[in-house]
């Protein structure tokens, strides 16, 4: 019988090194780059004093987050083509940026937001697994810096976030069930998983399936196990970010 082994040698509970960096860009109101091992993202939230048409045509009260997602063309090994050369939106990336714009507004009160846009963009600069999970979490704190930012210039009035939101992936890789997989682990795992929760603990969103292979109620329980444990752990990371970030003065 082989010992298991996963590539970086870490234990199977263990989330990769996660780091954040404030102010990544300098003309956005709140951004942060996000690492998630060798993934790294560019989150950026602005303000905009308009509407989508559609909340103006059936007179709907507040305002709207939205998000965009995009990977720069040396993210990966192969060059990516920008999808300005393509003609078209690549499909996998319209599906992320809907998974990001409805995590956040999962914690989001639009009401608190009259009026206005907040546009969340996430550009992956390297990328080596999990960067919708990473995006997602280093969406909500870019947004938290700009709306923390739009308070004290007295746009805003009051905080609109009710919760804070991370995600992470969780599979099987191996026959063991596995917490926030690279790219190697990704490409090979027979199940993947990722989870979005709340910092209160609540899920926004489960996406799974079996790489042409099956998974049993047991694992299932115990990747979702594993998805609360490395949130659990990121939610905590987040609100010491923020905290130090704002010298305390900040309602999580």
């Amino acid at each position: 019988m082989t010992s298991f082994s996963r590539p970086d040698g870490r234990p199977c509970d263990a989330l990769r090194p996660i780091s954040f960096e404030a102010d990544f860009a300098a003309n956005a109101t709140g951004s942060v780059l996000v690492s998630f091992g060798n993934t790294k993202v560019i989150c950026g939230a602005m303000l905009e004093k308009k509407v989508p048409g559609w909340m103006r045509a059936q007179n709907v009260s507040g305002g709207w987050l939205t998000a965009e997602y995009s990977m720069l063309p040396y993210s990966t090994l192969d060059r990516k083509q920008r999808d300005s050369t393509r003609g078209k939106q690549d499909g996998r990336g319209v599906e992320i940026q809907r998974l990001i714009g409805r995590s956040l507004r999962a914690v989001i009160d639009l009401q608190k937001l009259p009026g206005h846009t907040l546009w969340v963009d996430c550009d992956v600069l390297q990328a080596d697994g999990g960067t919708r999970t990473a995006s997602i979490t280093g969406a909500y704190l870019a947004s938290r810096l700009a709306v923390q930012k739009l308070i004290d210039e007295k746009v805003l009035q009051e905080n609109p976030f009710r919760d804070s939101v991370a995600a992470v992936s969780v599979g099987i890789y191996q026959g063991q069930p596995v917490l926030d997989l690279p790219y190697l682990e990704d490409r090979d795992a027979s199940v993947d998983f990722n989870v979005v929760m709340t910092g209160k603990g609540e899920f926004v969103e489960l996406q799974g399936t079996g790489e042409e292979a099956t998974f049993s109620e047991s694992e299932l329980t115990q990747l979702i196990a594993l998805a609360q444990k490395g949130i659990k752990e990121l939610s905590g990371m987040q609100a010491s970010f923020l905290t130090k970030r704002l010298l305390g003065n900040l309602s999580l």
